[in-house]
């Protein structure tokens, strides 16, 4: 891709995963949909949930599967205490993992927060063709996360290669399984 190319707009739907916060006290969520607005993006979705594994894991798959969703960020849930529980709620419905984001990720919130960075389990991958991004609760892990990876990620123009230009073949994997099915 070039500068020259056009920029493409993905539609996003951010959760909040918090016990204790509201809409209206979330930092962390108000972070990136301004973040995703100022970059081009659309915000299709926002809402905040508990801590609860039947909650986050009914939102994510609703959105997941809502066609005007191409992208799902979840903020809060991602440490090591016992309420943290995005992880267990998300992980198991990925069809895909992309264990290079939590790389990427801690390389840059170790610049930002040195070895404290190792209490978040931040992970992404992909549900039904809907790129699925789990980070800390906090707005600085938010801004370090959107600035650092997705805000390149998520230009079409940003090469060599990006989320956005493979977006068309997420779904190559389930086509294949269907044939397979057809077949046999």
């Amino acid at each position: 891709m070039t500068a020259t190319a056009e920029f493409i707009p993905v539609r996003f739907a951010v959760l909040t995963v918090s016990d204790t916060r509201s809409l209206d006290e979330d930092r962390s969520g108000q972070t990136l949909a301004e973040r995703i607005g100022k970059a081009g993006h659309i915000l299709t979705s926002r809402d905040i949930v508990r801590d609860e594994i039947a909650s986050i894991r009914a939102v994510v798959e609703a959105w997941a599967e809502d066609p005007a969703i191409d992208a799902i960020i979840t903020t809060g849930g991602t440490g090591l205490t016992g309420r943290d529980v995005t992880i267990e709620a998300v992980e198991p419905l990925l069809d895909k993992r992309m264990d290079g984001f939590s790389t990427v990720f801690h390389i840059i919130s170790y610049g930002t927060i040195g070895t404290s960075t190792i209490q978040s389990r931040a992970t992404a991958g992909i549900l039904s063709e809907t790129y699925v991004f789990c980070l800390p609760g906090s707005p600085g892990a938010c801004r370090d996360a959107w600035d650092g990876i997705l805000a390149q990620q998520f230009d079409f123009r940003h090469p060599p290669c990006n989320f956005v230009e493979i977006m068309p073949r997420l779904d190559e994997h389930l086509k294949r399984a269907k044939l397979r099915q057809s077949e046999a």
